[in-house]
């Protein structure tokens, strides 16, 4: 297949297109051109400004692609620029698990409906994070649902290449015993890793399935098992204070995602445990 990849030089979009190209599909990607080069002449190239509309109707003008996977759709008019541009027979958006409201012990698919509530156009910067992605769902479902599309929902995206490095405050701080101001270090938490993350989106282009579907190891981890496990493998103590630097997850609940949609189609996802201490692992080593 012919597949346009928005958002596929970074992070898991780099996972996604490898995804692909492993399968054999013929891909391109959309890109300002501001990313090295890390695929050279396995695939082509677009070059676009993602939140110009015009920019993006010249660039994909007359061109069809048989799936289009966007991971830069952020807000209600990243789903308009796109649609409105993008001639294709399949849509897969990367959407968030921050849009249901919100996140609890066993988050499934139709927690969130995006039907229900009033469709805004907006910006990336015109609402707070979780709702500009609600917008985002707003807008796919509620003016392109003719359209046949996927919306993926993770939770946090974490790994060795993960740019927020919002898990490896927590192991530096602990290991260098910086004060910390944690205000949900019980919560039980889901994750998924970067190379299953752009796996599964490759994955997806295969199926027949439309709607929303979440994405997500399986189990959950709290901070203080992360952080515990951290002292015994360091013999430090972290420093917990109300007047310590914020933790990067604070706000959060707890909250598990279930994926038995996902499974019911043939994909499984790993379990966290098998994972996530080898990630710990690494930050140690790099801190």
């Amino acid at each position: 297949m012919n597949v346009l990849v928005i958002g596929g030089t970074r992070f898991f979009g780099i996972h996604t297109v490898n995804g692909l190209l492993k399968r054999g599909h013929n891909v391109t990607l959309a890109t300002r051109g501001n990313t090295n080069d890390v695929f050279g002449n396995r695939v082509s190239y677009i070059n676009v400004e993602r939140t110009n509309a015009e920019s993006m109707k010249n660039a994909l003008r007359n061109k069809h692609f048989d799936v289009v996977i966007d991971k830069l759709a952020y807000c209600s008019n990243d789903v308009k620029y796109a649609l409105d541009a993008l001639d294709c027979d399949k849509y897969i958006v990367m959407s968030s698990a921050a849009v249901y409201e919100p996140k609890h012990i066993n988050t499934k698919e139709d927690d969130f409906n995006p039907l229900l509530k009033e469709l805004v156009w907006c910006g990336r910067f015109d609402f707070p994070y979780d709702e500009i992605k609600r917008q985002a769902e707003y807008a796919l479902w509620q003016k392109y649902g003719d359209k046949k599309f996927i919306s993926v929902r993770y939770p946090f995206v974490i790994g060795q290449d993960d740019y927020t490095k919002r898990l490896r405050f927590y192991v530096e701080h602990t290991i260098k015993g910086i004060p910390m101001n944690i205000d949900n270090i019980d919560c039980q938490m889901g994750f998924i890793n970067s190379k299953e993350a752009g796996q599964f989106m490759a994955w997806l282009i295969s199926s027949d399935f439309t709607g929303a579907i979440n994405g997500c190891s399986s189990g959950t981890i709290s901070l203080r098992e992360i952080i515990e496990y951290v002292e015994k493998k360091c013999n430090v103590k972290a420093v917990l204070s109300s007047d310590g630097d914020k933790g990067l997850y604070n706000g959060e609940v707890e909250y598990s995602i279930n994926t038995d949609l996902a499974k019911s189609l043939g994909y499984k996802f790993s379990n966290l445990g098998d994972w996530i201490y080898d990630l710990i692992d690494y930050y140690i080593e790099t801190v």
